[in-house]
């Protein structure tokens, strides 16, 4: 069933002009072009207005948005289970796209179902594989609500790395350089210090799980405290927090890598936490209309 460009403009309350700018961007999901109109899914969820620079009433949004979720909990383990199967394939795509692997999402998809993809490394596969069993170490981390620890965080640091037997959760002992980036990552006996201090700065940050995670986030990625896999386990680590919180897990896509890679900059270069900030919140945003619209 669809609605037309009106009906959703008086929906979301928009302007019908905003909402085919949407429609032309493609971030209304479904939309199709007809002629010189569009037509839109009936339960197409409105997307976030990026536009909005206000941090309060972002952060404020995805609070009331969460009441809703928490008011529909328990979730039965088939709920679960449909809201997190399509995710992994997606969160593992795109997490690992952005660190360079070749494999596309539906290719992505073959290899978690146990397919072998042609002409592409076994580097890959083993990647797709290591990361959706990281993922579901995760989840079941959630269940457990275990605090973060450098040993806990080691943990899921193996998951990602299972094609790298000899670097799985150890600290790295040689020193590093990330191409392109504003900040070179400590030697690496400043490794364990440094990681200490981080969690125990996070354990004490009272403000909001968005802003502290992009601030935990962006200064995890700085020690870069594993040979391989930092991005991965940061991520990894990111969702575990958020879950732990009673909130939906994110997926930062492949097509917003470059955006992601200019939040790391704007850290390191002004001190600027808003972009990682906001990117974080979108994102959850997103993943709230999700998981309402599926469970209503």
């Amino acid at each position: 069933m669809y609605i037309t460009t009106k009906q959703a403009a008086e929906k979301w309350g928009i302007s019908e002009r905003r909402v085919r700018v949407l429609c032309a961007e493609g971030k209304i999901q479904g939309a199709m072009q007809v002629g010189r109109g569009w037509n839109i899914p009936a339960d197409a969820v409105k997307p976030f207005d990026g536009r909005v620079k206000n941090t309060a009433a972002i952060l404020a949004q995805i609070e009331a948005k969460k009441a809703e979720l928490s008011a529909l909990r328990p979730l039965s383990k088939g709920e679960l289970i449909r809201l997190n199967d399509e995710f992994s394939v997606e969160y593992t795509y795109n997490s690992n796209a952005i660190e360079g692997n070749t494999l596309t999402l539906r290719e992505t998809s073959l290899v978690l179902q146990g397919v072998t993809v042609d002409k592409k490394p076994l580097n890959d596969h083993l990647e797709a594989i290591g990361h959706k069993e990281a993922f579901e170490f995760v989840c079941a981390l959630v269940e457990e609500n275990k605090p973060l620890t450098e040993s806990l965080i080691k943990q899921i640091h193996s998951f990602v790395l299972s094609d790298k037997p000899q670097d799985r959760g150890i600290y790295r002992r040689i020193p590093v350089r990330i191409l392109g980036a504003k900040h070179e990552p400590p030697q690496p006996f400043s490794i364990a210090p440094m990681m200490e201090k981080l969690l125990l700065d996070y354990n004490a940050d009272t403000t909001n799980i968005i802003t502290k995670l992009a601030k935990f986030h962006i200064e995890f990625e700085a020690i870069h405290p594993f040979i391989d896999g930092n991005g991965r386990t940061g991520r990894l680590i990111i969702n575990l927090e958020l879950m732990k919180a009673g909130y939906p897990p994110i997926d930062i896509k492949y097509t917003d890598r470059h955006r992601y890679y200019d939040a790391f900059d704007s850290y390191h270069g002004q001190g600027d936490l808003m972009p990682m900030q906001t990117l974080f919140a979108e994102y959850m945003l997103e993943r709230l209309d999700t998981y309402l619209r599926v469970l209503k």
